[in-house]
């Protein structure tokens, strides 16, 4: 009777109960702790703890119910990569009027009274009233705000202990590896089309912290061996420096340490916000009849 008590005070007290008192009432250790806030609700830092813990549990719920939708994994990936995402995008646009200049060098941005106007390009100029770029495109509109290491890595085995799963994501949580940033590694292979038969392909990434980025990896790295080939790329991470309002320049950030894509699906969302003024409505989204995807619903 008193653990049926327990689940309806909690049920009650989602928007006031903390996430550290609802582990603390279930006297959780801390190996379980980071691996349910880092790896299921995948967040980046524990400041999650002190907070409400309804958003934990949805961020649970919502892996629990991918992982229930698809079976082996909460994750789909794109065969022959990632680059098919925009080129799906590109042939959606295409549909609605979309027009795109290829091989373009975008030579200048017009502004006019402190407003976008249109982008210069090889003596031509493309009428605009926003625009939307990442931070290499305006370079005095963004701030440092750190760097992130990613080392590809040639596999000819998948990495032990996954059951030799041909793709898989693993997150190791700061505090198993006494740092202040997650450690990510993405594995892919033959089975997407994106490596030759055989050949599995591992990306580690990790928020750089030291003067030795490469050491900060080792973890990761560990876990691979052996290794073919790794290729060792250090990228600068930038954000906009103001939210485009006034301008109607809309600025990307950088892509972070982060393999899920969940920061860069929440960035989207919030460019669209501050550009059309209110959230992008999911459940209201409905499909036409011309849609590529079919008849709409009735």
């Amino acid at each position: 009777m008193d653990e049926e008590y327990d689940v309806i005070v909690l049920g009650t007290g989602l928007t006031t109960t903390s996430m550290r008192d609802v582990y603390r009432k279930f006297d959780l250790g801390q190996d379980v702790i980071d691996f349910t806030g880092h790896a299921l609700a995948l967040y980046r830092t524990d400041d999650y703890l002190d907070q409400p813990c309804l958003e934990t549990i949805n961020r649970i719920k919502l892996y629990s119910e991918s992982l229930a939708r698809y079976g082996k994994s909460p994750y789909l990936y794109p065969l022959y990569g990632l680059g098919e995402l925009p080129q799906g995008f590109a042939r959606l646009s295409a549909i609605y009027g979309g027009t795109y200049m290829l091989n373009k060098p975008v030579d200048d941005i017009i502004m006019e009274n402190g407003k976008v106007v249109g982008v210069k390009s090889e003596g031509e100029v493309a009428r605009c009233k926003q625009l939307i770029c990442d931070p290499s495109y305006i370079p005095d509109r963004v701030r440092k705000a750190g760097q992130v290491i990613r080392i590809i890595c040639i596999l000819s085995h998948p990495i032990k202990n996954t059951n030799d799963a041909n793709s898989c994501q693993i997150i190791i949580p700061q505090n198993q590896v006494n740092r202040k940033s997650d450690i990510y590694v993405c594995m892919i292979s033959y089975a997407h089309n994106v490596a030759a038969q055989g050949k599995y392909i591992a990306i580690a990434s990790t928020t750089v912290e030291t003067t030795d980025p490469e050491k900060e990896v080792e973890p990761a790295l560990e876990l691979l061996e052996p290794i073919d080939q790794k290729f060792v790329a250090i990228s600068d991470l930038y954000e906009p420096i103001d939210d485009g309002s006034e301008s109607q320049v809309f600025c990307s950030c950088s892509y972070d340490a982060t393999t899920h894509f969940e920061t860069t699906c929440n960035d989207i969302k919030d460019i669209y916000k501050r550009m059309a003024g209110t959230a992008f409505d999911f459940e209201n989204m409905k499909r036409k009849q011309n849609d590529v995807f079919g008849e709409a619903e009735q």
